[in-house]
């Protein structure tokens, strides 16, 4: 390895996408991939859905005869442990020094911990060992009670019960995803969790966990697995030793380049000046995709910028939805369409502009979406595009 020589740090789907796309647009000089797992990189979005539920098998993004062909080595149960940018190396945990010419840092995140007694005995869901074990803990009956009501927490809900589990969700807020959907979407999801067996706490704090049970602001709740989801951090550390600007996450500009012009980050990690937006950090896997995409455009001095809408989805139970745009817990909420049949159109505004939509129930729509947001539209002009 030499000067020229691009490494990746990281194995999700930014990391993937970059050395698909570096290949794609003609770099055919070295290639390495550094990732802390045993596992070849997979698609993280499947640990909390199908694989969980037991719906579908664990899918790699590519085997490894697939990196043999695109001639990239692949360092896997590897973790960089220092950036050096003076001498342009990164060193991993076994001592080798990897030399770069260029370097993308695609960390991802960690999930949160807070500080609730007894937190070293629950279970968070980042990797597929994690999905794993819980996957093998779950038997019928069985308790799992998820701190937190976000995405994760809701979709490991849905996954415990397809396995006969009991799941139990404890929201501080006064509803799930209070802040990302508001209170009427948000008592909504709770009532479709509840109607699956689902048991929902909202207004709950966590007191301390011990065995067998959650010690919380309205008493005792059995379990026998506690999973904390409350969010993740960004895995700022080896950059932030090193000397770049980090905040909530890598600061880099609407190219994803960094404080020095030979690093580059993308995913989760990455806190990055959107075009339109300004400064944001998303952790969905669209996002990822396109940004490591981005970066290795960027890399290669191909032009490209920051300014797709983030996109996500989920499946939870029949709830079944995708959401564009980037809304605001203010913004303004229309619904259109059979909200109760779970097949409906909701449309974020903020003064008159469309923020954000989410078509629930309803398919080949989220182009029409997309085309909606950031522009002005009277609630009257808002459909449910059938």
């Amino acid at each position: 390895m030499g000067t020229e020589e691009i490494v990746v740090i990281g194995a999700g789907l930014a990391a993937v996408s970059a050395i698909e796309a570096l290949r794609d647009e003609g770099y055919a000089g070295p290639l390495t991939l550094v990732g802390k797992e045993p596992e070849l990189p997979y698609e993280r979005p499947q640990l909390s859905k199908d694989f969980l539920s037991g719906a579908k098998e664990f899918k790699l993004s590519h085997d490894k005869e697939w990196y043999a062909e695109k001639d990239v080595t692949v360092l896997t149960g590897a973790t960089a442990t220092a950036l050096n940018l003076d001498a342009g190396t990164v060193t991993l945990d076994n001592g080798e020094e990897l030399p770069f010419g260029t370097l993308l840092l695609a960390t991802g995140a960690d999930p949160k911990t807070p500080p609730i007694p007894g937190i070293e005995d629950a279970t968070t869901l980042r990797t597929v060992d994690d999905a794993r074990r819980l996957k093998d803990a779950v038997q019928p009956g069985t308790r799992v009670v998820m701190v937190g009501g976000g995405w994760i927490g809701l979709e490991v809900a849905a996954s415990v019960t397809a396995l006969g589990g009991k799941a139990v969700v404890l929201e501080a807020a006064a509803q799930p995803l209070l802040n990302v959907l508001g209170p009427t979407l948000g008592e909504h999801v709770a009532a479709l969790h509840t109607r699956h067996g689902v048991e929902v706490h909202t207004g709950t704090t966590v007191e301390a966990i011990e065995k067998g049970v959650v010690r919380t602001s309205v008493g005792e709740i059995p379990a026998d697995i506690v999973l904390v989801a409350v969010g993740a951090a960004p895995a700022t550390g080896l950059a932030a030793d090193a000397g770049l600007e980090v905040g909530d996450g890598i600061v880099v500009d609407e190219r994803l380049r960094t404080s020095d012009p030979r690093v580059f980050a993308a995913g989760d990690v990455a806190l990055a000046n959107h075009t339109v937006l300004g400064p944001l950090r998303v952790e969905h896997w669209d996002n990822a995709i396109k940004q490591g995409r981005l970066a290795a455009r960027t890399m290669l001095g191909k032009d490209g910028a920051y300014d797709w809408q983030p996109y996500f989805f989920t499946d939870q139970f029949e709830f079944s939805m995708e959401y564009v745009g980037h809304s605001s817990p203010e913004d303004e909420v229309v619904l259109r369409g059979n909200v109760d049949g779970d097949e409906f159109i909701a449309y974020w505004r903020d003064g008159g502009t469309v923020t954000a939509g989410m078509n629930v129930g309803i398919w080949d729509v989220n182009d029409k979406l997309r085309e909606l947001v950031g522009t002005d539209a009277d609630p009257d002009q808002l459909t449910d595009l059938s």
